[in-house]
């Protein structure tokens, strides 16, 4: 069997149906006819796949091409940080390259033989049920599928495994290359990053307002992608400004260009040094992710992460930064009893540095203020633009009034709570009549 033939490409997530559609292919007459059972099976487990992963046209030609782009090995992620590489791996690559291009050349519906069924027919140019992007991105998913259909026309090896080096070199491979955002967990005493699938696509035109702190967060990470000298970013202010929303916008706005955010919590701050060693050799830039970020004065996690930003004795990876939002400017709890103890502490200058040390290792901080009533009345109306609502603007405003006082005040998740009210309403108006 062919398949047992790799030698870089053997021991990849969805190996077992590899096995088993190449083991089918193999066979001939009644051993394949006894195969059938197994062939239903097969094909039952590549339409899962493409039900999960969003995938249409020719099944096989999906499945081969997902099996080459998640594999992460010498070659693969060689080729994601230099591009095509030079050695020995050329050759083990083109060896198994030869392999799964004779697999791509194919015709699936061979499977179905002579049973009268056309279920592997159908599956050659299988039609999703519904525009659903599955479990990636939906231009990540449309790489794939280009990336399927630019191999399955390859004329020989070679350029089909420039096609499969271009890929890595452009997008990478494995996990970062397939999905823009990710959060981690420890499994015992391992570091483990897992990817998150379903991201808000918001971009930063869909934030109103608020353009000095979207460009000073632009100039930044632009910055940072180009390889040049970049800060770690606190936004902070007051809730509902769009902090949160202004961090998932950039990463939409740039993850095209290798940039990749991983959600980090205080609990896990003692896996920060762990996490910067598995990303320091990659060919992307990272984002570690820090959402309302703020320490009672009893915690002590923010030490872990003043050590990890600055001053501990490795070195941060050029392609890590940190990005945190937070209602507080200080980041640490400050009471007016602190200033009674203080007044017993004999240096109690080192006690309130200490407190403000950890603010001061964000080179940049960007204040987002809750908007007046002009503005707020101006995000709404741009909401409601947006949507298409049909109310006139006396009306608009005066309910907008009336749900800022009886909703949390004035902020831009205020107003877009109220336009998200007054869609439920028209939708159910229109299911009334």
């Amino acid at each position: 069997m062919k398949s047992q033939e790799l030698i870089l490409y053997r021991n990849f997530e969805f190996r077992e149906l590899f096995d088993q559609i190449a083991a089918l292919i193999s066979k001939s007459g009644e051993e394949f006819q006894k195969a059938m059972p197994d062939s239903y099976a097969c094909a039952g487990r590549l339409t899962q796949i493409a039900s999960v992963y969003g995938f249409h046209g020719n099944l096989w030609h999906c499945f081969l091409t997902l099996c080459l782009v998640s594999h992460e090995n010498p070659y693969s992620t060689a080729c994601e940080i230099t591009g095509p590489v030079k050695g020995t791996l050329n050759e083990l690559a083109a060896h198994d390259f030869s392999i799964f291009r004779e697999l791509f050349q194919y015709d699936l519906s061979l499977l179905d033989g002579s049973s009268g069924l056309s279920i592997w027919t159908a599956l050659k140019s299988y039609e999703a049920p519904n525009e659903g992007n599955g479990v990636y991105d939906g231009e990540i998913r449309d790489q794939i599928l280009t990336l399927a259909a630019v191999l399955s026309s390859t004329l020989d090896v070679q350029e089909f495994k420039n096609a499969v080096t271009e890929f890595y070199r452009g997008f990478g491979v494995g996990t970062f290359a397939l999905n823009k955002a990710f959060r981690i967990e420890d499994e015992g005493g391992e570091l483990r990053i897992l990817p998150i699938t379903n991201i808000e696509p918001v971009r930063l035109s869909h934030i109103i307002g608020y353009e000095r702190q979207k460009q000073k967060l632009v100039e930044n990470t632009e910055a940072f992608l180009d390889g040049k000298a970049a800060n770690n970013v606190l936004l902070f202010g007051d809730s509902g400004t769009g902090k949160s929303s202004s961090i998932k916008a950039i990463l939409n706005e740039y993850y095209d260009r290798g940039l990749r955010i991983i959600e980090v919590y205080k609990h896990q701050f003692q896996m920060l040094s762990k996490l910067q060693e598995q990303l320091k050799d990659r060919n992307y830039k990272f984002i570690i992710y820090m959402d309302d970020l703020s320490f009672e004065d009893t915690e002590l996690e923010y030490k872990y992460l003043k050590a990890i930003i600055e001053g501990g004795l490795g070195i941060r990876p050029g392609n890590v930064l940190i990005y945190a939002t937070s209602n507080r400017r200080h980041l640490i709890r400050e009471k007016f009893s602190d200033k009674r103890q203080l007044d017993d502490e004999l240096h109690n200058n080192d006690t309130v540095q200490e407190k403000l040390s950890l603010v001061a290792r964000f080179g940049v901080t960007i204040y987002y203020g809750s908007p007046d009533k002009a503005e707020f009345l101006n995000i709404v109306k741009e909401l409601a633009d947006r949507y298409e609502l049909d109310l006139q603007p006396e009306e608009l405003y005066a309910k907008a009034n009336i749900w800022e006082l009886q909703h949390g005040g004035l902020s831009g998740r205020t107003a877009s709570q109220f336009i998200t009210h007054i869609l439920g309403k028209r939708e159910e108006s229109g299911r009334n009549l």
